[in-house]
């Protein structure tokens, strides 16, 4: 799914929302490596990361092509800072009204309201796709990540208090979230 914003960010930098596309793999294949060594919020460890470029690329490229799927970059000073997508959570007839939703943004850019505007174009994304239901799980001590999407509208629906087994703080309880469309 195609998709494009500029946005004023808190510090007053421009801050560009865009689809990924096939040439931003290495950059979005960085970035990912990144982030997922700034926070133990997220589901993986950048050792854990097995995917190349191409395939970085590939995936890109798949969800711009895709009219119910996206992957959105968030773009400043021409550095990839953030990302977000959503994708359907299954084949199924009967799941077709929902999708699943992540984001994530470098911690160097956190506060400045990059992690807002990505998760504002996934539910423009979402709608668009005519999707009814999004679903997220969310770490529970992430505050600022929960408080973010109770503010969007999104709801408790559910806990795992051992979902996560973290290297480094034992086990993590998620919050399942979720926001209707409709």
């Amino acid at each position: 799914m195609e998709y494009f914003k500029i946005i004023t960010l808190k510090n007053g930098k421009e801050c560009t929302l865009r689809n990924g596309v096939k040439q931003d793999g290495q950059a979005s294949l960085d970035n990912f490596i990144r982030v997922h060594g700034q926070t133990d919020f997220l589901l993986t460890y950048p050792d854990e990361i097995t995917f190349t470029v191409g395939e970085q690329e590939d995936f890109l490229q798949k969800k711009t092509d895709n009219d119910n799927e996206a992957e959105i970059l968030a773009v400043v000073d021409g550095q990839i800072v953030g990302t977000a997508g959503i994708e359907k959570v299954g084949k199924h007839e009967k799941l077709s009204h929902r999708c699943d939703f992540g984001v994530s943004v470098d911690k160097e850019f956190w506060g400045l309201g990059i992690g807002s505007a990505l998760l504002d174009a996934c539910i423009e994304c979402a709608k668009k796709a005519g999707y009814k239901q999004m679903e997220l799980e969310v770490v529970a001590e992430n505050d600022r990540a929960v408080k973010m999407y109770e503010k969007a509208g999104f709801v408790e629906y559910g806990r795992n208090p051992r979902d996560f087994l973290s290297r480094y703080s034992g086990y993590q309880e998620l919050v399942y979230m979720r926001l209707e469309l409709d």
